[in-house]
């Protein structure tokens, strides 16, 4: 019996590895069942890119970065795209490409004691709210994430901004813990922005904070104070700017503007920004000063002269006939519809650019505008200048280099303000412009509309007056007004949560001219 009871046991230990050893042909490691932080944050920075960049296609021509080789684009006329999911792509981002993902971060992080993966997470969401409101208005926010819900009601966008700055002073908590299991080691291999730097994060929430008050100038409650403090505590030069990385080897790790993705071949440099980098909104005269980033920024036609297409026109050289001569350059920097290749390109529009979040130079005119209203030219000139030179020196690093007399010409030029005593809300925006173009299209917007466009804010301050012009027939929705807002998500929002939508007026033909709670005052 003893050699029985031996003998059964061995069988039953080698029949149970022998099963282990089966089943475990059913796990794949690649894709663990678990999830975790470090394995579900890499994908994150590319959600928001692409976010971004996917709807910069329709937002960029209405806020005139770029024109559509044709007049009549429905983006460029302020119009909205029924039935479709154009414009889309950021409500994809916040609800679905971050959406649940940084809910399992959080949890798991809170389960491991990993504080910094906690605070990034709650960054991104915060990041996230921001933008999605800047963009949609009113959003879905309590129910957001609620499991077995199929209807989901909106929340005004008093209680999203308001959401935004409660999670980023929570991640700027969780950030300066010195306690738990959260290590930079353990973070930098999965954070592919700040490789895991705690103080980096605790900048960008600042920066986040700063737009989040920075929009609402025309309320009572702004507070260009505490703009200033999150502006000081934010992103100190280019070293700290939150740049998404593209390897560009393929069409699946190269930038979305890039010529590789092919994605801009029909887009063509606007009259806006030519104007701005040729001097003539600055200075009353085309040419007189020429900007040191322009070069590198946007392209010349093929005779030399530099054009750009207005809103709703299109580029009336566009035949092929005039391609080596008149016509107007994409993005790319190629002449009419060229693409000039993969591993080509040039500033932003190359494939393996880095897609930029937030910048320095955006971080400085922030606090200018801000130091400017409260009535303190000093600061507001110091960091006006500081935005103009950090914006140069980016733009220095990603073509032609230029020179340290070249800055310091243009900074001496009649296109700068050459003292605090002359400054001016409309010199600090239209530099911001420049600083922006190319990858802070809803930001951009978000300024756009809280000046109401060409018609000036609630203390008179008009910047884009006689810069920024209208298309030369809106939308037929729009009743001759312009956009303040993109609708949801039609897919998701208008096929299964229509009634939700009907509360707010999301069903009606003109609701994407409704004006943003930020930009009232």
């Amino acid at each position: 019996m003893k050699k029985i009871y031996i003998t059964f046991a061995a069988s039953a230990l080698l029949l149970s590895t022998s099963c282990k050893k089966y089943l475990d042909v059913n796990t794949d490691t690649a894709t663990p069942q678990v999830t975790e932080s470090k394995t579900l944050t890499p994908p994150l920075f590319a959600q928001m890119e692409r976010g971004i960049q996917f709807d910069a296609r329709y937002l960029a021509p209405l806020i005139q970065n770029w024109g559509f080789v044709s007049g009549g684009m429905t983006g460029e006329i302020h119009g909205w795209y029924a039935g479709l999911d154009t414009t889309g792509e950021i409500w994809r981002t916040v609800y679905y490409g971050l959406g649940a993902n940084l809910g399992l971060i959080m949890d798991d992080a809170i389960k491991t004691q990993q504080y910094n993966f906690l605070g990034m997470a709650q960054s991104l969401r915060a990041w996230g709210w921001q933008t999605g409101t800047d963009y949609y208005g009113d959003l879905v926010l309590k129910q957001a994430f609620e499991p077995n819900r199929y209807v989901f009601d909106y929340d005004p966008q008093a209680e999203v901004y308001a959401e935004v700055v409660r999670l980023a002073n929570e991640s700027i908590a969780n950030f300066s813990k010195t306690d738990g299991n959260g290590t930079v080691a353990k973070m930098a291999s999965a954070d592919l922005v700040y490789k895991g730097v705690n103080a980096k994060w605790i900048k960008f929430n600042y920066g986040i904070l700063a737009r989040n008050m920075n929009n609402l100038v025309n309320k009572s409650t702004y507070n260009p104070a505490k703009v200033i403090e999150y502006a000081d505590k934010s992103l100190s030069n280019n070293a700290d700017n939150f740049l998404v990385p593209n390897n560009g080897l393929t069409s699946a790790d190269g930038n979305f503007f890039g010529p590789l993705r092919a994605n801009l071949g029909n887009y063509r440099q606007s009259r806006m920004i030519v104007g701005l980098l040729d001097g003539t909104y600055f200075t009353g005269t085309t040419g007189v000063v020429i900007d040191p980033r322009r070069a590198n920024m946007i392209t010349a036609s093929g005779d030399g002269t530099f054009r750009g297409v207005n809103p709703g026109v299109g580029d009336p050289n566009s035949a092929a006939a005039n391609t080596a001569t008149t016509a107007v350059a994409n993005p790319w920097g190629g002449l009419n519809s060229t693409n000039p290749g993969a591993g080509t390109g040039k500033y932003l529009f190359r494939d393996n650019a880095g897609f930029p979040i937030m910048t320095f130079a955006e971080i400085q005119f922030i606090k200018a505008e801000a130091a400017l209203r409260s009535a303190n030219p000093t600061l507001a000139y110091q960091a006006y200048l500081a935005g103009i030179a950090g914006h140069i020196d980016f733009v220095s690093g990603l073509g032609t280099a230029i020179t340290t007399s070249q800055k310091a010409a243009y900074l001496a030029s009649t296109a700068v303000a050459q003292s605090s005593g002359v400054l001016t809300i409309r010199d600090i925006m239209l530099q911001k412009y420049i600083a922006m173009w190319g990858h802070g299209f809803v930001e951009t917007w978000s300024d756009l509309r809280k000046f109401n466009y060409n018609e000036g804010d609630i203390k008179g301050n008009n910047p884009y007056l006689n810069v920024f012009v209208f298309p030369p027939t809106f939308f037929l929705d729009n009743s001759g007004k312009p956009a303040q807002r993109y609708r949801p998500r039609y897919n998701s929002e208008y096929i299964w949560n229509i009634d939700a939508l009907k509360k707010i007026g999301g069903d009606q033909p003109d609701y994407h001219t409704y004006k943003m709670w930020f930009s009232q005052p």
